[in-house]
């Protein structure tokens, strides 16, 4: 499959559309201005070009495998996870005394997006030892830290995160694992896990687990959780991989999609595991990897998306069918329309996830509240957008292919298939949006009520040139605005997660109207303008329908009996 790394619309977003510049004069990131970054996303996209591209099919026609109980990837796998390693890529924004770059997680966001693009299965596995990385960072003792973090960055060794059990899936206070204390400062894990993305692979002397497990002493549910770091192998006094330690892959599951990232079962027998973070503070602990996951989980979304459109725009412009003005497909109205809406809402989706990432590097530059609260916000919609835009543009991927989409030989089904599990990965969009309109509402609706600001203060600076679109922007934001302050004041919370979703999708509508909008006043009269066009006029009117389902209430959704569902 061809695919070319979207570094111009990366460069574009930062420059005219998010105000990465604003990051850049901190003096936390002042060593990675706008011409550094440019340089690091062409070198990335070269990588993802010539070496991650051409594995996207290895993946998904040779699976991984389990032989012997030795776990076998994917073909060319190794190669592709060496040049990720040795680029860097791993530890963009890990630190430096261990080894990272210390870049902006903005500029990391970019490259693990277009990574996923070039190749999703094989991304994964770097993501995993990103989140890992990030949380050790957080809650690891030094000894651990110093022994590990280097290790993770280089590539030497991969990460992985353990929290599903067959129980306990969503309801992470409902597992089982246990954690004794050997005596030793060292604990005996025991227990299952499943869903274990990249449980093990070939290409790595160490694969480090951090898995959720209860001491003797926790209580019940989430409260009496910790977390803990177990290792395929156990280093030795060198800091080397030493014995094999307690666990193994059971299994491997059989996967609608990606089927070039090993999901592993994972059973661990007394395996020797140190503490990371307090005891009984596992969550919290695991809480840093899952937000960081999060935020790369949407970007995994708007990558596959990405690679399906330029999949479907090469097959429109080669396919011909009926009389158009070129010959080709990309010319029937309804074939341009749904290429369009593809473009359209990968470029809203991107625009997100970088506004997110970017309120998490200011937050870190300058240690400010509004930040942080801005970033927490910003997660799940990043999260749930960015994955609902993957499957919606991959499935209309398959519908401009027609029938061809539908074989599996074009390629097309991979795309669809692969990215369907984004939106039930760390937290399913559902939980994302009931999230956010709950948690993140606990300050009575404040930022989004500053986020909301912002968007109808630009719409007021476009009225002098774009008058019609920033009218459009203005309604629907005030319309948002009448919406969030109907949910802050629901106490019954069930009439906010009924519609929650519908609410999620609608915010994230504006803010596509939004940042689209910016792209418009920043390209007057260029391709970018034309396609917010598109954008204001076609496709943000659907927050109003989205709004109406969000203010409706619980009392419909539970209408019918489970009786009457059945019936």
């Amino acid at each position: 499959m061809t695919f070319r790394a979207p570094v111009s619309e990366y460069e574009f977003l930062l420059n005219n559309v998010t105000g990465y510049n604003e990051i850049a004069a901190t003096d936390r990131f002042a060593e990675a201005p706008s011409d550094v970054v440019s340089a690091i996303l062409n070198e990335a996209g070269k990588m993802c070009d010539e070496v991650l591209a051409p594995l996207q099919r290895n993946g998904d026609l040779t699976p991984a495998y389990l032989e012997n109980g030795v776990l076998r990837t994917s073909p060319g796998f190794a190669d592709g996870f060496k040049a990720i390693a040795e680029g860097g890529w791993i530890g963009m924004s890990a630190p430096e005394e261990h080894g990272g770059m210390g870049l902006p997680l903005t500029v990391a966001t970019a490259v693990n997006e277009m990574m996923a693009g070039a190749c999703l299965s094989l991304q994964l596995a770097p993501l995993m030892s990103q989140g890992q990385i990030e949380a050790l960072e957080h809650h690891a003792s030094d000894a651990i830290k110093e022994l590990y973090l280097p290790k993770l960055i280089s590539g030497e060794w991969s990460g992985t995160m353990n929290l599903t059990e067959p129980q306990a899936g969503s309801d992470v206070g409902a597992l089982s694992s246990k954690a004794e204390p050997n005596g030793d400062g060292t604990y005996a894990v025991t227990g299952q896990k499943i869903y274990i993305s990249w449980g093990d692979n070939d290409f790595c002397e160490n694969v480090c687990h951090l898995v959720l497990a209860r001491l003797p002493d926790g209580a019940p549910g989430t409260k009496g959780i910790s977390l803990f770091l177990v290792p395929k192998f156990l280093p030795d006094a060198d800091g080397n991989p030493g014995k094999a330690n307690g666990l193994k892959v059971v299994s491997l599951e059989h996967k609608m999609g990606l089927h070039g990232s090993p999901t592993c079962v994972m059973q661990y027998d007394g395996a020797t595991g140190w503490l990371v973070g307090k005891e009984h503070g596992g969550m919290a602990a695991m809480f840093t990897m899952m937000n960081n996951a999060r935020l790369g989980v949407g970007g995994q979304g708007v990558g596959a998306g990405e690679g399906a459109y330029q999949h479907a725009l090469a097959y429109a412009l080669e396919r011909k069918q009926g009389k158009t003005a070129s010959g080709f497909i990309a010319d029937h109205a309804d074939v341009r329309r749904m290429l369009m809406e593809m473009k359209a809402d990968l470029f809203a989706s991107r625009a997100i996830l970088l506004a997110c990432a970017q309120a998490i590097d200011l937050q870190t530059a300058t240690g400010e509240k509004d930040w942080a609260a801005r970033a927490a916000f910003l997660t799940p919609i990043a999260k749930a957008f960015g994955t609902d835009t993957g499957i919606r543009v991959s499935e209309t991927g398959v519908q401009v292919h027609g029938g061809m989409g539908f074989i599996e030989e074009t390629g097309a089904a991979q795309y669809y298939r692969d990215v369907r599990v984004t939106a039930i990965y760390e937290g399913t969009n559902g939980i994302q949006s009931m999230d956010l309109v709950a948690r993140k509402m606990m300050d009575g609706g404040e930022t989004a009520f500053a986020l909301i600001d912002e968007i109808e203060e630009q719409a007021e600076r476009a009225r002098a040139t774009h008058p019609n679109m920033a009218e459009s922007v203005w309604q629907a934001c005030e319309s948002l605005r009448e919406a969030t302050e109907w949910l802050v004041a629901q106490e019954d919370m069930q009439d906010r997660f009924a519609g929650s979703v519908p609410y999620l999708r609608a915010f994230a509508r504006v803010l596509g109207g939004h940042y689209h909008l910016a792209a418009a006043m920043a390209d007057q009269g260029g391709a970018r303008e034309k396609l917010a066009r598109f954008y204001i006029t076609r496709m943000l009117p659907e927050h109003a329908s989205l709004l109406a389902h969000a203010q409706a209430g619980a009392a419909g959704t539970f209408a019918l009996s489970l009786d009457e569902l059945a019936g």
